[in-house]
């Protein structure tokens, strides 16, 4: 069987398709850990942790922070069910930055009605939102 050149790439959330393109490869951040996915990538199925998923288009890498969700993986194809997903310029630095302190501020609390879990996972999403709106396109010197 021959390989395929390329991956078609869907990453959608509830409200949106965030991206629809053809890929040379992508990273995904699952449960498990970060993963690399290349065409003719052997099929799984994972489910996604919160985490900056990035691919790859030639020499350009674009970045996505994600959120829970799953990752179906077909040596082709990839496709990406997020309940949240933001590319790294749609990403508002301030509204972040505010998201972050605020969840900085519950945790610290640790009061008895805050969920502490909750203010957990609400402060790591908005560090990996700012982490990833600082890498807007990277593009490797010498390219690939």
């Amino acid at each position: 069987m021959e390989l395929p050149s390329s991956l078609r790439f869907e990453l959608v959330t509830p409200e949106r398709a965030v991206v629809r393109e053809a890929v040379d490869e992508l990273q995904i951040p699952g449960e498990e850990g970060y993963f690399g996915v290349l065409p003719g990538h052997t099929p799984l199925l994972a489910s996604l942790h919160v985490g900056e998923l990035w691919f790859r288009q030639g020499s350009e890498r674009y970045y996505i922070s994600v959120a829970f969700g799953f990752a179906e993986v077909l040596p082709d194809r990839v496709t990406v069910l997020a309940q949240i997903a933001e590319r790294a310029e749609e990403i508002d630095v301030k509204r972040a930055e505010a998201a972050v302190k605020r969840a900085r501020e519950r945790v610290d609390q640790r009061a008895a009605n805050i969920d502490f879990e909750r203010a957990r996972i609400a402060l790591l999403k908005s560090l990996m939102r700012l982490q990833v709106a600082s890498k807007i396109r990277v593009r490797p010197p010498g390219g690939l």
